[in-house]
């Protein structure tokens, strides 16, 4: 017998509940976090909301937005890739190289956006036509022939001095704003419309919703997926040259480590590990909250190897709440069944 329950117990219920909480917190909760901690660091130290330093933030955040930019397409995707700071450093070494042999600014610029999405490219080819098991493995390898190529070329060493006009891209300004700033702010709008207006960005999030669907319904997966990784390898490559213009010069040991904080990014930023969710701007705000953390460590004159302790706790933090969360999915898919 179907006794019917009355609208204002179940509404009742689902406000006991706080079901209405959890997608408030999913869409504004990485926001709310970056505000909580901004304002819990502006009481604990007196320069931290100074002009001078939160320009020094969004500066310092940029590098670490384009990768996890790249990073996300590749998460919603269900994938991982984990050359991007190996890519960061070769391309860091590539520009500078190419730049001290007399190679025009525009033409070495092209060149090393051109390599780096070659070497994702590459990535993407490597996991779709040798059809390894896991995305883990090419890009593991990766990171580490392009880590080898830049200790190779550079012969471990900066290669510093590099052009006046190059340099503006990493630490010039535009109307008082940053460049690497306005970069990021643009590459995010392309990136925000590509991904919720075209084809290809609805097959992304597709292939990382059910890949098995997405190949029934006819959606090309190895091709998307190689463009997926060869935007990764690009948008890397994008970070090296603004970090090389930042530091005057190319340092073959550039993102060492810098997978990890773009990975975090994606993560804090609301995109699953398991694939098909994720939102460019909530991965800025990830990128945001990696660079004040950072940032308020060295105000608080936190060692650095607390430094790497804490962020890798955030790590662990923000996976675990990913893992509780799909599990909630899961299991509100299963009481609707």
């Amino acid at each position: 017998m179907n006794r019917e329950i009355p609208s204002a117990w179940t509404d009742a219920s689902r406000i006991f509940r706080l079901e209405w909480i959890v997608p408030l917190l999913r869409r504004f909760g990485p926001l709310l976090a970056l505000l909580l901690m901004s304002g819990a660091l502006a009481v604990l130290s007196p320069h931290f909301l100074t002009f001078e330093n939160v320009l020094n933030v969004f500066r310092q955040s940029a590098v670490n937005a384009l990768l996890a930019l790249g990073q996300l397409l590749v998460i919603i995707t269900a994938g991982i890739d984990l050359s991007v700071g190996s890519v960061l450093g070769f391309c860091c070494v590539l520009v500078a190289l190419l730049l001290k042999t007399g190679v025009p600014t525009s033409i070495a610029i092209v060149t090393t956006l051109g390599v780096g999405i070659a070497l994702g490219m590459t990535n993407g080819l490597l996991l779709t036509k040798l059809r390894l098991p896991h995305p883990f493995i090419p890009t593991l390898g990766m990171m580490n022939v392009a880590r080898g190529l830049a200790l190779v070329l550079s012969g471990g060493f900066p290669i510093s001095e590099l052009p006046e006009d190059f340099r503006f891209w990493g630490a010039g300004t535009l109307g008082g704003i940053p460049m690497p700033v306005i970069v990021v702010l643009v590459v995010y709008a392309l990136f925000h419309l590509f991904l919720t207006h075209t084809t290809v960005g609805r097959d992304i999030y597709a292939i990382g919703g059910n890949k098995q669907a997405a190949l029934l319904a006819g959606i090309p997966v190895d091709r998307r997926l190689i463009t997926v990784y060869a935007m990764s390898g690009g948008l890397a490559s994008l970070g090296a040259i603004i970090l090389a213009g930042r530091m005057n010069s190319g340092f073959p040991l550039a993102g060492v480590g810098a997978e990890l904080d773009a990975i975090a990014a994606v993560i804090i930023g609301g995109a699953s590990f398991f694939g098909g969710v994720g939102t460019v701007w909530g991965t800025l705000v990830g990128a945001l909250i990696m660079g004040v953390l950072r940032n308020g460590l060295n105000l608080l004159d936190v060692s650095a190897y607390w430094q790497t302790t804490v962020i890798g706790v955030v790590i662990v933090i923000a996976v675990w709440v990913d893992v509780l969360r799909q599990r909630a999915l899961e299991r509100r898919r299963v009481f609707r069944r």
